[in-house]
């Protein structure tokens, strides 16, 4: 019988190890293409419809790339890739908390997806789950007022409260703020940068950084060793507004670079929020040209939650099951609100929860259901009115049933 055992283990050892080696190959060939030259984003989700796979595409013959449309220079990082920059890249997913998320990933966010332009992969440090929780940005200007930094502080501390995830971009002033405000009291956030994630930019957030990283999550498109350029802080803001429920805007000039958050944000079908202020503050005209062109003038983060109802549900539904989202999704575009009571995932959440606070961790654990399900879900009944937050991360039941 021993022996036995220990051919099946000497089995499973060799397939541990082949299963290694196919994630192993397939990583490489994700990095490779994503070094080419003209293949970032959108670009390179769309060739791979012409191949079978990442591994077809890294594998395949220059005749074979000619016809799939690449370019000459695309072509040649494909055939001969940079061994330096690749074995950079090893290196740094070598790293403790480093991860890699490809459009090919089960974990790639479910609202980043259906974006107009998704990036193809994201570079992740820290806690990954986070990532999946309901999120909203909120994005301001470098060099806020007092009443703008208060406002930022405050709104995130009720955010939170109310549970949600804060993203923003990392940038001095508004951004900084709210993500320092978010971990202040509990809360995770998600900072998206504009270079590789071994940079920190400004460098004045270098320990905003560390703490995101150990708290929440640092998220990049580029990969290490990409300095800070202008062009990469617009091509981030589709990221953070992807990621998200819905924008707020604190405070922003006419010229700012939170008004380019905020378009993509309507753009990718998501709520756009923006805080009055005085008509004698210049940055407040960014926010109040928002607001005539649509955006919901916000006073409260009531406010906020009434908007959200419908992208949580499609964010729910993305973590559950296809069938859920588009189930959701068509009862959205009829005018209606899907039936959570007839809903099993649903029903096994409501019972795990009680009518004394209990932590998401323990909802989880009761409900045999995914951290990723329950924290939209969770979102969902707080909207509905059917659940209430508590300090620390705890929910109770706040109506008889669902």
């Amino acid at each position: 019988m021993w022996r036995v055992l220990g051919r099946l283990g000497l089995r499973q050892q060799a397939l541990n190890i082949r299963v290694e080696g196919v994630a192993a190959l397939k990583q490489r060939n994700w990095l490779i293409a994503l070094r080419a030259p003209r293949m970032g984003g959108a670009k390179l989700i769309s060739v791979l419809q012409s191949f079978s796979g990442i591994n077809e595409l890294v594998s395949a013959s220059r005749g074979r790339l000619q016809k799939a449309g690449l370019e000459e220079n695309t072509i040649g990082a494909l055939l001969k890739p940079d061994q330096e920059l690749l074995e950079r890249d090893l290196d740094w997913l070598s790293g403790a908390g480093n991860d890699f998320l490809t459009w090919d990933d089960e974990r790639y966010p479910a609202l980043l997806r259906d974006i107009p332009s998704p990036p193809a992969a994201l570079f992740v440090k820290g806690d990954i789950e986070t990532l999946w929780q309901p999120q909203l940005a909120i994005v301001g200007s470098r060099n806020p007022t007092a009443g703008g930094i208060e406002n930022t502080r405050d709104f995130t501390h009720e955010l939170v409260r109310n549970g949600l995830a804060i993203t923003s971009g990392m940038a001095a002033g508004v951004d900084g703020t709210a993500h320092s405000a978010a971990l202040k009291c509990g809360g995770k956030t998600v900072a998206v940068t504009g270079t590789g994630l071994d940079r920190v930019y400004p460098a004045c957030n270098r320990s905003l950084a560390a703490e995101i990283s150990e708290k929440g999550v640092l998220v990049s498109e580029f990969p290490p060793g990409t300095g800070a350029k202008r062009s990469h802080f617009p091509t981030r803001n589709r990221i953070i507004s992807g990621l998200s429920l819905g924008v707020l805007v604190v405070e922003a000039a006419l010229n700012s670079g939170s008004l380019i958050t905020a378009r993509l944000a309507g753009e990718q079908g998501r709520e756009v929020f923006a805080l009055p202020g005085s008509i004698h503050n210049p940055l407040s005209k960014g926010c109040h040209r928002l607001i005539r062109e649509g955006a919901k003038l916000v006073e409260s983060v009531a406010d906020i939650l009434q908007e959200l109802a419908p992208m949580a549900g499609q964010l729910a539904g993305s973590l559950k099951s296809p069938i859920s989202v588009e189930s959701t999704k068509n009862l959205e575009k009829a005018g209606q609100q899907p039936n959570l009571a007839e809903d099993p995932d649903y029903r096994k959440l409501w019972k795990a929860i009680g009518h004394d606070p209990l932590t998401v961790d323990s909802i989880i654990h009761s409900s045999g259901l995914t951290a990723k399900a329950v924290s939209a879900m969770l979102l969902m009944l707080e909207l509905r009115g059917k659940v209430e937050a508590h300090p620390g991360g705890a929910f109770s039941r706040k109506t008889r049933g669902l």
